[in-house]
């Protein structure tokens, strides 16, 4: 019986690891995509600082987001963690981009940072699908200064 289990789980994997690359090619694995803003999105900050973030896609949908190390006062920053993360949660990437979020009361800067790492981190998820990067699309744009670049927070 143990022979019998051990073959089976071997013809398993293969068949696993001989279809998975082509699954994965296609974009149709149910494998979840972690967006880390923490570079991205390093001159967005909140009250005291950057508001890093990692946003977990899985088959086309925010499945999850988590804060990571900031220096915002806890009881702000969990007060807009909760009133943002939930209305992402459940959206598909274009969904999450056009969302109008409403930020939480008494923490408006830590609600406005989580909202820009989020909606960038979903950008360049969705760049990334398509194969396009932003360095190489709009770079070339001049600001209105005229100068050739463009600022990420605006």
């Amino acid at each position: 019986m143990i022979k019998i289990k051990s073959a089976f789980l071997a013809v398993a994997l293969v068949a696993t690891l001989a279809y998975a690359p082509s699954a994965l090619a296609k974009g149709k694995s149910g494998s979840p995509q972690v967006i880390y803003t923490g570079e991205i999105a390093k001159k967005v900050v909140g009250y005291n600082g950057p508001t890093p973030v990692n946003i977990t896609i899985t088959n086309g949908k925010i499945t999850s987001i988590t804060a990571l190390d900031n220096k915002e006062t806890p009881s702000y920053f969990n007060r807009a963690k909760e009133k943002v993360f939930k209305q992402f949660i459940g959206k598909t990437v274009d969904e999450g981009i056009n969302l109008k979020a409403d930020v939480a009361t008494g923490a408006t800067y830590s609600s406005e940072a989580l909202i820009k790492n989020i909606k960038m981190g979903l950008q360049q998820a969705k760049d990334s699908d398509k194969g396009t990067s932003d360095k190489g699309t709009k770079s070339n744009k001049k600001n209105k200064k005229g100068k050739g670049k463009r600022s990420m927070t605006k």
